[in-house]
């Protein structure tokens, strides 16, 4: 299952179906579960660790040292879930000890061609990176997101839950959860309605969460007022709307608006 043109530290820890492709360089701090597939010419480095059933394509680099400049080579990590697709010249870089010494990716995620994933990010499950999307550093992503191609998120972003990022946006601050957004800077250009009906919501939420969208977005108030209004009134029993506004309320940077 190991090529032999393959360079495999004899101290890595890779499961007996591994499979390692032609002229990859695996450290000897990697970890690789089982089902797990590197194509060719992957490169896979520091103290990292691979879940199960992973497709990691040709060129990629997956645990190098990370770009901070004040990163000293101290051991910390990169850990990937299962079942994520990582394309062709993506690099995810490992953590910092000025953060928690982790950069974390879900579970079935697919990082198209040459994306990003900068030091210290945390990325949760059923994401979708398009092709040159790019996560600088600290930027935590929630689940089932979708960043359009050349898709840039400044450091210590939050791009929440079922959110998604029109191609070619430049995220400066948080974007809300269900909210869509776009341009240079990136503007709130309404829900992304469509997928939440893909995603088998009632009538009677989407229609609650667009209310929601309304009063934040649309009605000219404070953030703090639109925030109190929504928690004040019956939409806040809506738990998704409840979610929304959650989401505001944990924004570190402001939100795009």
């Amino acid at each position: 299952m190991i090529h032999p043109t393959a360079i495999v530290d004899p101290k890595a820890e890779l499961d007996s179906d591994v499979e390692i492709g032609p002229f990859c360089v695996i450290g000897p701090n990697v970890k690789i579960g089982s089902g797990t597939v590197v194509k060719s010419h992957v490169v896979i480095n520091g103290h990292t660790m691979i879940g199960e059933d992973n497709e990691i394509y040709q060129f990629a680099s997956v645990g190098e040292a990370n770009q901070d400049k004040k990163y000293k080579g101290e051991p910390t990590e990169l850990i990937i879930g299962d079942r994520n697709v990582i394309r062709e010249n993506a690099t995810l870089h490992r953590g910092t000890v000025q953060d928690q010494g982790i950069t974390r990716i879900g579970n079935g995620n697919l990082f198209m061609a040459s994306t990003h994933v900068g030091h210290d990010c945390i990325v949760g499950d059923n994401n979708i990176l398009a092709n040159y999307a790019a996560l600088a550093g600290h930027v935590h992503v929630g689940d089932s997101v979708i960043l359009g191609g050349y898709t840039g998120v400044h450091q210590f972003c939050q791009v929440n839950s079922f959110s998604m990022c029109g191609m070619g946006s430049m995220v400066a601050k948080d974007v809300p959860r269900y909210t869509m957004v776009s341009g240079d800077p990136a503007k709130a250009h309404g829900m992304n309605f469509e997928g939440m009906r893909r995603r088998g919501m009632s009538p009677e939420v989407i229609k609650a969460l667009r209310t929601a969208y309304k009063t934040v977005y649309l009605k000219s108030l404070p953030l703090e007022q639109a925030l109190e209004d929504l928690e004040s009134g019956d939409l806040y029993q809506v738990q998704e709307v409840a979610d929304f506004v959650l989401s505001i309320r944990r924004s570190r940077r402001g939100i795009v608006r």
